[in-house]
């Protein structure tokens, strides 16, 4: 899948200075790519947003 137009962000709520962030982009298919921000030619997952929302909710807070 082609990527390279997509719009990547971050969440407002990150704010670590040591690049440890995720990035999301909204893909072809009713997808959303996540990568590391760190490693912005890496590689990307693909998820429904149905798979995201449960793999967020699923992190345990701290």
């Amino acid at each position: 899948m082609d990527l390279s137009n997509v719009a990547w962000r971050r969440s407002s709520r990150s704010t670590s200075s040591g690049g440890n962030c995720v990035e999301l982009a909204d893909a072809a298919d009713a997808l959303v790519a996540v990568r590391d921000s760190k490693d912005p030619v890496g590689p990307v997952l693909l998820l429904t947003r149905a798979a995201l929302r449960n793999a967020v909710r699923s992190v345990p807070r701290h």
